[in-house]
């Protein structure tokens, strides 16, 4: 009976659990959501781009995600947060909306796609580099970016290198 009652934590273990999680994960969190914010703010007034605003200011404070206390959520907010949100952004677009367009432009994307993809996978052999780092960036030039190549490395293979290889940071360590 007592090993039941030891393997069911309680509600204030549940409490204290919830809280340092938010204490770890808070910090960077807020620095992503200020930037994000920050970004929509500079577009609005602006009139940039608020992907183009947002790289900017991600670089200028990218020295947070490297030590110090905004490391933790800042990881949770560009791995977790970002591939919600590029799921929700897929969402936007129907399969009608694309339908509507014919099947000409439907079948120039696809092949547009599996080109770069293809030359994204012959390029990395050339270059030296691994079949899956081919196929992460050739992706993230064929598709849309940062959120496609999140995406993308989350049903990759875990290898080696993967970590690397698919975090923001992994061109400027070549």
């Amino acid at each position: 009976m007592s090993e039941i009652a030891e393997a069911k934590p309680t509600l204030v273990s549940r409490g204290r659990g919830a809280v340092a999680s938010l204490q770890t994960y808070f910090p960077g969190v807020l620095v992503s959501l200020i930037i994000a914010v920050a970004a929509t703010f500079l577009s609005e007034h602006y009139g940039g781009p608020v992907m183009l605003f947002a790289l900017l200011l991600g670089m200028a404070f990218y020295f947070l995600s490297q030590d110090g206390p905004c490391v933790a959520g800042i990881e949770f907010a560009s791995k977790h947060v970002l591939r919600v949100a590029v799921g929700l952004l897929g969402a936007q677009i129907t399969i009608s909306e694309i339908m509507k367009l014919g099947p000409t432009p439907v079948i120039m994307v696809i092949g547009a796609v599996t080109a770069t993809i293809l030359f994204g996978v012959l390029g990395a052999r050339v270059a030296g580099l691994s079949r899956p780092f081919g196929i992460l960036t050739a992706g993230a030039v064929a598709i849309c970016g940062a959120s496609a190549a999140l995406a993308i490395s989350s049903v990759l293979p875990k290898g080696e290198n993967h970590e690397r290889d698919s975090s923001p940071s992994s061109a400027s360590r070549r």
